[in-house]
């Protein structure tokens, strides 16, 4: 009698694979017992697989970041080059933090791996989820790196369908069944084209679950949206008209109000907080910009909190997770304490709002990447949230984009912006007061955006409750 897995084991995690059984293929995760038997069901209820609806599938390409003014362009005159992150799961495609390549990229090297109105695209390469599908919307021109695919089905509605299908955990799980790469798991082009697809699936559910979490989301952007103007009129500050005449254009500045530069759009077009109702302050006198953080004295072994750029969350400047390092292990990064804020310098991360006051930090101290600016309050006089909710205006990071210095595509804002940046000093009860009531409208945003998540989940859940239990 062949052996048998103890009952008390639970049988996803042991479990016995006959010879016979192997498929060519010696990965654990393939053979699991509920991998497996889920994508049996799945094919049994399918007549046909993703390459039926493909009239066309091809990737694209990466062109090299040392070649930028080659290749890539600026928003207003390029063409979008999407990647992983651009897809996302209700079957949408995100255009935020969107990279752009010239016409010529687009027409000549990236020639095959064009996106139009109606094309499927699906990652295939890439931590995370495997699969995951969006299509390009009404009229849409693109491109695409390495790690998806564009599929070209002739038929909008049809690359819907397949969209909304893809994003169904199970039907990923089935795709990631078949991935390889380890860390760094990629889809074959054979696997991607084997997926099976069920027909006939109403997906009208997820089609609701969508509308109402596009309108929590537009909610939640007129809350994230109203927060500048919220500042701009609690501190009596009036934002000067940007004006393009000729006459405009030309102007005069003495030499004492220069700030260690000479561009003509620092002055010209540089927006500053300037308040008539409370004083008004240099950043520099009232706070330090990259203040020595010094972990003299402590053991090399003393755990501290390590924070990467792609953990701080732009849009309401918090902490996803914070790992772990030693002090001896934080030569070459950026050090900072707890009430300290960081502030991204480089595109495009800057832009984007990357800034975040960080506290809880273990031991009190941590460090992470050496594109943070790390600013801390000399007085107690100074609210470091009121003064993060400032940085993180829209105007105020147009105006730091003056003060980049820098190659293309590795651009960063120099210190002079922070150092002369004018800071509408109320009383510090006051500034309490406003970053209070900042930190609530980013919350109350934050609930909208996950109130719509949830809904959409919930509709993909009862979908595939359905299909299983088929």
């Amino acid at each position: 009698m062949s052996y048998q897995v103890p009952q008390h084991i639970d049988k996803n995690k042991v479990f016995i694979v006959s010879r016979s059984e192997i498929e060519g293929r010696l990965e654990p995760e393939f053979y699991r017992p509920s991998l497996a038997s889920l994508e049996k069901q799945i094919r049994r209820q399918s007549s046909h697989k993703l390459r039926d609806y493909a009239l066309y599938l091809a990737g694209g390409a990466t062109p090299k970041k040392t070649e930028a003014e080659k290749f890539y362009s600026d928003s207003e005159s390029g063409i979008p080059f999407l990647r992983v992150q651009n897809l996302q799961t209700d079957g949408e495609l995100s255009l935020d933090d969107c990279v752009y390549i010239n016409k010529e990229t687009h027409n000549g090297l990236l020639a095959r791996s064009q996106v139009a109105e109606g094309d499927l695209l699906v990652k295939i390469t890439g931590v995370g989820r495997m699969a995951v599908a969006s299509v390009a919307p009404q009229g849409f021109v693109g491109n695409t790196n390495q790690h998806m695919v564009v599929i070209k089905t002739g038929d909008p509605e049809l690359s819907k369908y397949l969209a909304r299908y893809l994003n169904l955990d199970i039907v990923e799980k089935v795709a990631s069944r078949h991935s390889t790469g380890g860390t760094r798991p990629a889809l074959d082009y054979p696997s991607l084209k084997n997926i099976p697809v069920i027909e006939g699936i109403d997906f009208s559910k997820i089609d609701e679950a969508i509308s109402s979490k596009k309108q929590k989301e537009n909610e939640s952007q007129q809350l994230i949206d109203s927060i500048d103007s919220y500042l701009l009129e609690e501190l009596d500050v009036v934002l000067p008209e940007i004006k393009t005449d000729l006459e405009s254009r030309q102007f005069i500045i003495n030499r004492s109000s220069l700030e260690g530069r000479l561009d003509p759009s620092v002055y010209k077009d540089g927006i500053k907080l300037v308040s008539e109702k409370y004083d008004n302050v240099k950043l520099s006198s009232c706070a330090w910009i990259n203040p020595n953080t010094s972990f003299k004295g402590k053991d090399a072994e003393t755990p501290i909190s390590f924070i990467p750029m792609e953990v701080i969350d732009e849009c309401y400047s918090e902490i996803a997770s914070m790992s772990e390092k030693t002090i001896g292990e934080s030569s070459g990064f950026t050090r900072f304490q707890d009430g300290d804020l960081l502030w991204a310098k480089i595109t495009p991360c800057m832009q984007n709002g990357k800034s975040v006051v960080v506290r809880g930090l273990t031991n009190g101290l941590g460090c992470g990447s050496t594109e943070f600016f790390v600013i801390r309050p000399r007085t107690s006089q100074l609210s470091i949230d009121y003064l993060q909710a400032l940085l993180h205006m829209k105007a105020i990071r147009k105006t730091a984009m003056l003060y980049f210095g820098g190659s293309a595509g590795q651009q960063r804002v120099s210190v002079n912006f922070l150092e002369n940046f004018n800071v509408p000093l109320p009383p510090i009860e006051k500034q309490k007061e406003i970053a209070h009531h900042v930190a609530e409208l980013r919350q109350k945003a934050k609930a909208l955006q996950q109130e719509g998540r949830l809904q959409l989940e919930k509709a993909k859940q009862e979908i595939e409750q359905m299909i299983i239990h088929k």
